[in-house]
């Protein structure tokens, strides 16, 4: 009598599963490289938003301050002309120094607020505030900024086109430039050394010119 074999309950071949392992591998490989990518996506975009919203809201909170730059002060020996308040002695594209009668009495500038200067802080990379009338002195707006420049704008007799922009003030400056840039922080699989540049334009409120058009 012929004997036949069951082949119903044959197993893998160690080929078959030597195959098999190889596939699972390759698939493995495959999602866990998109799964790192996405977290990487993730966390570079997170950073950039805390940077660029950390950014914003100081330059919202620099805005209104040199937007409010000459108020209540007027030209030296001309007391009906105005003043936009900047120092141009010691305003350059690096750094912005403002003054504003903020209490409005007898022109002084002497109470917090009324004195200020922005400027960058290489060893710190951060936007650096001085006051000194008030406690701290200096102050940090935000940091992980590689550059901030500024950049002034004139405006002459009634014409409402301004200069080109000057690396320095004048008495006719109705308009400043802020240029910061952001340094993002290093995300791994993504390009390092990422910046985002934010520029905000503030028109001094208190100069001749804008004062002349109401």
């Amino acid at each position: 009598m012929k004997q036949t074999r069951n082949t119903k309950n044959a197993g893998f071949s160690i080929i078959e599963l030597l195959l098999a392992m190889t596939i699972m591998l390759v698939l493995l490989g495959l999602v866990s490289g998109i799964f790192a990518r996405a977290l990487s996506t993730r966390e570079r975009e997170s950073s950039r938003t805390d940077a660029l919203t950390s950014s914003q809201a100081a330059l919202n909170v620099i805005s209104r301050e040199v937007a409010n730059s000459g108020y209540g002060l007027s030209e030296e020996g001309e007391d009906e002309s105005a003043s936009n308040g900047l120092v141009i002695a010691d305003c350059t594209n690096k750094r912005l120094h403002l003054r504003a009668n903020v209490d409005n009495d007898n022109l002084t500038t002497t109470e917090p607020g009324e004195d200020v200067t922005y400027f960058h802080d290489a060893a710190t990379q951060s936007i650096v505030r001085y006051d000194p009338n008030d406690i701290p002195k200096i102050s940090g707006v935000v940091n992980r900024v590689s550059e901030v420049t500024f950049q002034y704008f004139d405006y002459v007799g009634s014409s409402s086109t301004p200069s080109d922009a000057k690396n320095v003030p004048t008495k006719d400056t109705g308009r400043v430039q802020i240029n910061v840039t952001v340094s993002l922080g290093d995300v791994a699989g993504q390009a390092k050394n990422q910046k985002v540049t934010f520029v905000s334009e503030i028109t001094l409120r208190n100069s001749k010119y804008m004062l002349n058009q109401y």
